[in-house]
């Protein structure tokens, strides 16, 4: 049924070039069942373009002479104009810069790639995978020739679940079953960006040894991967990325031909490989099949956006192969017609995944540093879609730099040679800040990444960055950001579900992550898995793995295989607030139709979080909110009252601090409800995270669940301000003029100095609606109807959000309010002209929205 509805979908464009794809697919798999193919370093010559300064080359190839043709291309490479953000001219300086900015950076980096010699690989999520078969633990002294790897590396196993994926021709190969293995884990080696890895620390340290392990590392994979053989020909995104990790590699690894060390007969040997042959003919023959096979309909997202991205670099980059002109076309014209596509009007990448936002962003900026290194006039559109991706991810990126998981999370990188975390993004908005010359975007101090990918450091003068980020929010792609000078952080997803299949979207309407002081408290619990653990896979994706609301244990939007839903669930906004002293947030979706879930969010910058859902049903029903914490966070329940204290490592990580860990806690509180907490329940399958691709690990989810007759209101409150805690919270009634509300709730905050009362209304439609007063000096005030208002016990008001603060005095200090005209404590109007928002005998904190 899926593919009958996806063919009734389809345009007669579609349609054609499906059919021609399938057709042309059809023979050569014919053809290869006649004559296998297999690498022929001859057709090298074909595929160079007859440029003057190659004509030795391409004689010697001829010829047969593979030594000669290995010479010519080495020197050619060596003198070669820059064309690629790093070149072997910079080497140098380069690594004189990094090595007197950080010190200690060719120490790691070594470290780093001396695994790689150990064949131990850090891919996604997993540590110390080996991809030889052998259990054992060989440990290898770099300096020691005897010790030097053969690189017997096994290209299509994946060694986490034991399994050996099918030498089949490439798109007969069953990548998504779970036979085949985890085909992320194993496209994650095949991607070679561990050569980026070997090439830093080349660089950095000067060792030869990691050169020669990328020489038998290309000869190794080369023997093992005939051409459009095997999983690592099945998808075009992967060559792509391993397209651009070979560019990477000749710039590190190109040498003038010079003597042989003496001694070293291995290296020797392998200095004589013909390597920069081979890693031409495989990036010709792999960018051919990805030109051939683009994904314009099959995976019309950040896929396309790689292959294209793979075509123009190479294009770009590798003008000798005849070729480059044509894909640096094909590649260009993608990327700017994607541009509109993919990216929405605020910046937010089409998938709500912060992850892909992330990939697209890398993409654009490397496609800008080709761009301008070779001068392209194609600069200006990668520019202006660096800018607006760039200006997005440091909004949803919290002051340290860390993306929260929305979406899916697969843990790669373009990237990926200095080792950081796969939501770390302060390395990308650093490159970013110098590129578009936009300091506000940097976090910190100018990173190592920067260097790499702009390769002069001369050009690197940014400060580093004190710049505060305001609330804002991305409406377009549906997150709304409340952020506070102290660091918290709170990204609520409002908006639609996702892009196209929403392959890489979560059931998670309306939820949210917050962190405080820099600390990630309330957590997406991430991805774990794609293919090979479906019911891993669903529960991961459901709406109760999410801070969000599921009735009668229901997910919003129900999945339909890894990447396809039966049922999908959209947001609706129905407002946003941003203040200098306060955020509001009311929105709804569809998911649970005809009951309706509706969420407000109050947060008090740095001293108060209301979470608020209305449940609109008729009938009888079960309710359970979700808080998943981040595990470096206890959790003690007492009753209605959560504690949850930040354990002393990860305070003293933070803060530097060994004392620190009491002081940061954050109390939450339920009015009513029944409160448990779960840690790495198997029955339930919450208290569980994976903060990367591939690893699950245990950490704390509390459940606040309540059954009855609808509609009804659920409320979390946390205290975020220790100098005045939470003691109570209670329920209020809200009285109202019949007619005049179609729903409201109060809460009253009891602290330790003051008394919090908050309140959520929404008129009835037939009430008259709120008419401000304009109290500027050049017009006369508008004389409105009155409107009609609404009671929380002593407190009056129009407002649809009111928060005032009352004192032990009785006074009010604190005054919050959106889309009202007052506020009256005992008869007593608190009047805030909307021109200078003060008050006589003000309180310490005034905000208004909409008045």
């Amino acid at each position: 049924m899926r593919i009958i509805s996806r063919l009734a979908r389809m345009d007669r464009a579609e349609l054609m070039w499906r059919g021609a794809a399938a057709t042309r697919i059809a023979i050569d798999r014919a053809r290869a069942r006649i004559s296998p193919p297999r690498w022929d370093r001859r057709e090298l010559r074909a595929a160079l373009a007859p440029l003057p300064e190659l004509a030795a080359a391409r004689a010697a190839l001829e010829a047969g002479r593979w030594d000669d043709a290995q010479r010519e291309l080495a020197v050619h490479f060596s003198t070669a104009p820059r064309r690629f953000p790093v070149q072997r001219a910079q080497k140098v300086a380069v690594a004189d810069w990094i090595r007197r900015e950080f010190p200690d950076r060719p120490h790691h980096a070594a470290a780093r790639a001396d695994r790689i010699l150990a064949g131990e690989y850090d891919l996604l999520g997993y540590r110390a995978l080996r991809f030889d078969r052998s259990a054992s633990s060989t440990h290898l002294c770099p300096s020691c020739p005897s010790c030097w790897p053969s690189a017997a590396i096994d290209w299509h196993y994946d060694p986490v679940h034991d399994r050996h994926a099918p030498q089949l021709y490439w798109s007969d190969v069953p990548y998504l079953d779970p036979a085949s293995g985890d085909h992320k884990i194993i496209w994650e080696l095949n991607r070679h960006q561990h050569w980026l890895t070997l090439g830093r620390a080349y660089w950095l340290t000067g060792n030869a040894t990691y050169r020669t392990r990328f020489i038998a590392e290309l000869t190794s994979w080369m023997q093992s991967n005939p051409p459009l053989t095997g999983i690592n020909w099945a998808s075009m995104l992967e060559l792509g990325f391993r397209s651009i990790s070979g560019i990477w590699a000749l710039e590190f690894f190109v040498e003038t031909p010079g003597p042989a060390e003496a001694g070293q007969h291995r290296r020797e040997e392998l200095d004589r490989a013909p390597w920069i042959v081979d890693l031409l003919l495989g990036l010709d023959r792999q960018l051919t099949h990805v030109e051939r096979n683009l994904s314009y309909y099959f995976s019309p997202n950040t896929h396309l956006l790689g292959e294209a991205l793979a075509l123009y670099v190479a294009g770009r980059a590798v003008p000798e192969l005849a070729a480059s002109a044509r894909r640096a076309a094909t590649g260009r014209r993608v990327l700017v017609a994607e541009i509109d596509r993919q990216i929405a009007s605020d910046g937010g990448h089409c998938e709500r995944s912060t992850h892909y936002h992330r990939y697209t962003l890398d993409f654009y900026l490397l496609a800008l540093a080709v761009a301008r290194v070779t001068g392209d006039p194609a600069a200006a559109h990668f520019e202006q879609a660096a800018d607006r991706l760039a200006t997005a991810a440091r909004l949803l990126a919290d002051d340290n730099g860390r993306l929260p998981l929305i979406g899916d999370d697969d843990g790669g990188a373009l990237m990926p040679m200095t080792g950081r975390d796969p939501e770390d993004a302060r390395g990308t908005l650093a490159i970013a800040a110098v590129m578009l010359n936009r300091p506000e975007l940097q976090i910190g101090h100018t990173p190592e990444d920067v260097c790499w990918m702009l390769g002069e450091p001369r050009a690197l003068h940014i400060p580093d960055s004190t710049f505060h980020i305001a609330s804002s929010a991305l409406p377009e792609t549906g997150y709304y950001v409340s952020r506070s000078p102290r660091g918290d952080h709170l990204v609520i997803d409002g908006g639609p579900h996702g892009y196209q299949n929403a392959g890489h979207a979560h059931a998670d309407a309306l939820s949210l992550t917050f962190g405080t002081r820099g600390v990630p408290l309330l957590i997406d619990p991430g991805t774990a898995s794609y293919t090979t653990d479906s019911e891993l896979r669903d529960r991961m994706r459901s709406s109760a793995m999410h801070n969000t609301l599921t009735i009668d244990g229901r997910s919003q939007s129900v999945p339909d295989g890894p990447f396809h839903w039966t049922h999908t669930a959209d947001g609706r906004v129905n407002r946003w607030a941003a203040d200098r002293s306060f955020d509001y947030f009311d929105g709804a979706h569809d998911g649970y139709a005809p009951i309706e879930h509706r969420r407000r969010v109050f947060v008090r910058h740095g001293d108060l979080l209301v979470v608020a859902d209305f449940v609109d049903a008729i009938g009888r029903h079960r309710a359970a909110v979700h808080w998943h914490i981040d595990p470096r966070w206890t959790v003690d329940l007492s009753g209605r009252r959560v504690t949850l204290t930040l354990n002393a490592k990860a305070a003293k990580a933070t803060t530097g601090d060994d004392s620190a860990g009491s002081a940061l806690s954050v109390v939450s509180f339920v009015p009513q409800g029944l409160v448990e907490t779960f840690t790495g329940d198997e029955a339930t399958g919450l208290g569980w995270c994976s903060p990367a691709y591939g690893r699950v690990e245990k950490t704390t989810t509390v459940r606040v669940s309540r059954e009855g007759d609808g509609p009804f209101w659920m409320a979390s409150v946390f205290g975020l301000d220790p100098a005045n805690p939470i003691a109570d919270v209670e329920w209020m009634p809200v009285w109202a003029e019949a007619g005049t509300l179609m729903h409201g709730a109060a809460l009253r905050i009891t602290r330790a100095n003051s008394t919090d009362y908050v309140l959520f209304a929404e008129p009835s439609s037939v009430a008259r609606p709120f008419q401000g007063r304009d109290r500027g000096p050049e017009r006369p005030a508008l004389q409105p109807q009155t409107p009609p208002t609404w009671r929380m016990g002593e407190i009056e008001t129009d407002a649809r959000m009111l928060c005032c603060r009352i004192g032990r005095d009785r006074r009010a200090t604190c005054l919050a309010m959106v889309d009202g005209s007052f506020a009256g404590l005992a008869g007593s109007a608190l009047q805030v002209p909307h021109s200078e928002f003060q008050i006589e005998d003000p309180p310490s904190c005034v905000g208004l929205q909409g008045s």
